[in-house]
Formats: structure tokens, sequence, C-alpha cells
């Protein structure tokens, strides 16, 4: 009998069946990479935007007690709330401590997600 040198058919279909299972497993991988980067900079605009607000409404000195909700022409939705803490503390004081609380909500695709932010801030006590 003569040897011959080569591979089998079926040596060429499990090789095959191998590569497709690793080149999918790969593929999943670098979905799963790409899912995660999206996700990240959607958080990563809106807390840019959240922060942008924050500092726009700590910059007002004559920051008093309110709420109000915001929506912007992008699809995001502030909810706003100034409230002064520490009252018992601070009433003999010329000055009274505010605490801004931003709740920031967006959705994307079905889910809907936020994000939130505080911030204190002493302001001079209005008479």
């Amino acid at each position: 009998m003569k040897s011959r040198k080569g591979f089998t058919l079926l040596e060429i279909l499990v090789a095959l069946a191998l590569l497709g299972i690793a080149i999918t497993i790969i593929l999943q991988l670098f979905s799963a990479n790409l899912r995660a980067l999206s996700v990240s900079e959607d958080y990563v605009v809106a807390v840019t935007r959240a922060e942008a607000k924050m500092r726009e409404i700590l910059d007002d000195e004559s920051l008093t007690e309110k709420s109000w909700t915001q929506d912007t022409d992008d699809g995001y939705r502030m909810d706003v709330s100034v409230s002064e803490i520490m009252k018992e503390r601070t009433e003999n004081l010329q000055v009274q401590l505010m605490e801004v609380s931003l709740i920031f909500h967006w959705t994307k695709g079905t889910k809907k997600k936020s994000l939130s932010l505080r911030a204190k801030k002493v302001v001079p006590r209005q008479i």
C-alpha cells in the first residue's frame, strides 16, 4: 500500500468547525466591548452636561429655595431642587447653607437612565 500524505475530509471539517467557534467567540467579545464603549460615551456626555448645569446654578449669587424641571432639545430632562439645610445651626449667622440637587434623565433605546449630582453652597442670608 502506498502511504498517502495530506488531510482527510473529516480532519478538514473538524478544523473548520473549531475555527468557526473561535471566530464567533472573538466577534462576541468585540461586540460586547463596543456596547460598553457606547454606554460609557452616553454617561460621559450626560455627566458633562449635568456638571455644566450645576456650575451654572452654583454661579448664581442669589440662590434661593426652589425646584424646577427643565427639558432640553436633545432629549435630556433635569430635575433641580435647591433647599436650605442645617437651618438650626445657621439661624444666628449671616449666611445660610444651600443644597443643590440635580437629577439628569435620558433615554437610550428602551432604557431610561439617570444620574444624580449634589452640591452645597454658602450664601448670604436674605433679610
